[in-house]
């Protein structure tokens, strides 16, 4: 597979080295310790529910000391530029700290699943990803186990972790926690789903949500810039933006494409994402009843036009 061919000369990134390489061995094991005192009275995300994840007690996120984790595998269906030949090494971490009517993967987000990791099962996960020739690891909804994920790669970079980390996140993301994962992750994934907080708050339980997804994407920018990719078209280092068009909201999406092109660059690298489709309680509660169809062709294709309007004009695909 060729993906190099459409990756403009100016965001190439080579050589490549992962950031957390460069991060001084004290300073990781300042952050470890932060991350993990934290969770005493978790504010990990910005639901801060207070409780003692460290003798198990749960919040909104239903997770406790440690991350759950609901699968792992080389992942083939992510942007190109993730996945290219031999996938993108995903773990999927059980629960979340949103409550998406709408949720395409609810059996894992809504009820929490699969089996406990500690820091050092996650690293090995991490390490046996990077042995099957995985281009990098990726971390999905991350946001409730941040800190977890902060143990983990501290355990697995002297244990030979050399890949980019991906942090793929609903960007409902706490400052604090991201500011501890400054050096440690390479590339951020940010989903941005609404502008209105009146949207946020009837589909995902979250009225904060474009003020905390705003100040999270702008402090990711900050750290790692503009997406950058290798000479063989992978990505490396930088924030690759996902956006749901989702029925009836073109005009949230427009003010969230003029953002990210006049807050952030207009360089910014950013997917839109056509899959919406009627999920979880969609269908079943009144309340979702205009967003209960998919897109037509017509607001996709008005989607992307507005994007361009906006100034953006690097796009996952055509």
């Amino acid at each position: 597979m060729d993906i190099s061919s459409s990756m403009d000369a100016r965001f190439t990134l080579e050589p490549f080295v992962p950031a957390y390489r460069r991060l001084n061995p004290q300073e990781l094991s300042t952050r470890v310790e932060s991350a993990v005192s934290g969770l005493q009275e978790c504010r990990s995300c910005p639901r801060a529910c207070g409780v003692n994840r460290m003798k198990n007690e749960k919040g909104m996120c239903k997770t406790g000391r440690f991350a759950r984790v609901a699968s792992i595998f080389p992942h083939f269906g992510e942007e190109e530029c993730l996945r290219g030949w031999r996938g993108s090494g995903t773990i999927f971490f059980s629960g979340c700290n949103l409550a998406c009517a709408f949720c395409q993967n609810w059996d894992i987000s809504q009820n929490i699943s699969g089996a406990e990791y500690s820091p050092s099962l996650l690293a090995e996960a991490m390490l046996e990803l990077q042995g099957m020739g995985c281009h990098n690891i990726n971390f999905v909804t991350p946001e409730h186990v941040a800190p977890q994920v902060i143990e983990a790669v501290a355990e697995a970079i002297p244990r030979g972790l050399n890949l980019p980390i991906v942090y793929n996140t609903s960007a409902y993301d706490s400052l604090d926690t991201l500011r501890l994962l400054d050096g440690l992750v390479d590339i951020y994934m940010p989903d941005f789903k609404y502008w209105e907080s009146e949207t946020a708050g009837t589909y995902s339980n979250a009225k904060d949500y474009p003020e905390r997804a705003r100040e999270a994407i702008r402090e990711m920018h900050r750290q790692a810039g503009v997406l950058r990719f290798s000479t063989e078209g992978l990505a490396r280092r930088g924030v690759l933006i996902r956006h749901l068009v989702m029925p009836g909201q073109l005009d949230e999406s427009a003010a969230i494409f003029e953002w990210l092109a006049q807050e952030l660059s207009p360089d910014t690298f950013v997917n839109l994402m056509g899959q919406y489709h009627p999920a979880y309680r969609v269908g079943q509660d009144p309340r979702y009843e205009s967003i209960n169809r998919r897109p037509y062709p017509q607001e996709l294709a008005e989607a992307r036009k507005r994007a361009r309007q906006a100034g953006l004009w690097r796009f996952d695909k055509e």
